[in-house]
């Protein structure tokens, strides 16, 4: 469909890939975009890799499938960089996000991709902002700076504002995802 943005995250349960994907169509929506965000997954546990999809656009989405060909891919775990089918589907104009402390120069050479790679350690910022390792926040924000899909202030006005709901009587796990947002967002690195 012309018009589509597609985006496909992969993860490993418990990392908040579902999460991530989920947030980014409430925050894309506050801007007025159509919007879809939905997982794929079946009985896996904590640990097994899942993935979950965001379609978004201007205009109303009729398509109701899954996504094969992404025009972005976000991965929340490096260790799924070459056993996941990561890069599948992913055109040469494609951009790829991983979670890792490599330069994009040392990922595209293991997961031999033509496009746009970039990485951010997201692992790290996330133990130093938020206090344990849970990728997805910091991923959101390296996927708002690579794509340029929303606008980086109002999606942080609007995130913090979600975030106040759902942590309401922990205003410290609020300031910390969004110090990591910030972070990932001024850290991603892109070749």
């Amino acid at each position: 469909m012309l018009g589509v943005t597609e985006i496909r995250w992969h993860g490993r349960g418990g990392q908040g890939a579902k999460t991530a994907a989920l947030l980014f169509a409430t925050l894309a929506m506050g801007e007025g975009k159509y919007v879809q965000g939905f997982p794929e997954y079946g009985p896996e546990r904590m640990g097994a890799p899942v993935q979950a999809f965001n379609r978004l656009s201007d205009k109303p989405i009729t398509l109701h499938c899954g996504i094969t060909n992404p025009d972005f891919v976000v991965v929340l775990d490096p260790t799924l960089i070459e056993k996941a089918g990561v890069i599948e589907g992913l055109s040469k104009n494609g951009k790829i996000i991983i979670n890792t402390p490599l330069t994009p120069k040392e990922i595209r050479s293991r997961i031999k991709f033509e496009g746009k790679v970039s990485t951010v350690d997201a692992s790290k910022i996330s133990k130093e902002t938020i206090g344990r390792e849970i990728p997805n926040t910091p991923m959101l924000g390296a996927l708002v700076r690579i794509t340029g899909l929303i606008d980086f202030k109002r999606m942080l006005e609007d995130l913090e504002a979600e975030l106040k709901k759902k942590f309401a009587s922990k205003p410290e796990v609020v300031k910390g995802n969004i110090e990591a947002v910030k972070r990932a967002y001024q850290e991603v690195k892109e070749e």
